[in-house]
């Protein structure tokens, strides 16, 4: 189930790309897909998005309240019809692979780093910096925590992972101690 709602995500930006080309908007609609899922996605909001006892039309209305005039239009069409559908939930996902459309097209690089603690801005400024060295390419870098890590980072770039954690460190020594042990 969860890979349908992922496919039917990717249909909904692949047609949002489409239209953001035609209308030479790429950044406004992501921008405006990024705005929509801000508007729409608190806990109140999709209290009343999600509820099918509240009349369609209701609930239509909000999104057009939240929506008009801060988004682009076919943006906040997209909005009310998955709301319409009873697929609201899947916004962020449709925003998300809308970013990885528009990346692919301008040609940027996405990265995921996992750090044991969080990054201050000039730590993420540099990682990003030395990730683009590294890659050749504008890195577009999102950057999460994982306490597991116990320190350091990994960083997936693609299919490639960079591992410089102490937890992953220290699997290698272990690996290299059962090996020796043999």
């Amino acid at each position: 189930m969860a890979s349908q709602g992922s496919s039917a995500a990717r249909r909904y930006a692949e047609a949002a790309f489409q239209l953001a080309m035609r209308d030479r908007a790429l950044d406004a609609y992501g921008d405006g897909l990024d705005l929509a899922v801000r508007m729409l996605g608190g806990d109140d909001v999709l209290g009343i998005l999600r509820n099918p006892a509240r009349p369609l039309t209701e609930r239509m209305e909000l999104v057009d309240s939240l929506l008009t005039s801060r988004v682009p239009e076919p943006v906040r069409k997209i909005a009310g019809l998955l709301v319409a559908r009873g697929k609201v939930d899947r916004l962020a996902t449709v925003a998300g692979e809308y970013r990885r459309l528009l990346n692919r097209e301008q040609g940027v690089v996405e990265a995921v780093a996992t750090a044991a603690t969080p990054l201050n801005k000039p730590e993420t400024e540099a990682l990003q910096r030395k990730v683009a060295e590294m890659t050749g390419r504008t890195v577009d870098l999102r950057v999460e925590v994982d306490e597991a890590l116990i320190g350091g980072l990994t960083v997936r770039v693609g299919d490639t992972l960079y591992d410089a954690s102490v937890r992953g460190r220290l699997e290698r020594l272990r690996e290299r101690l059962v090996a020796g042990a043999r």
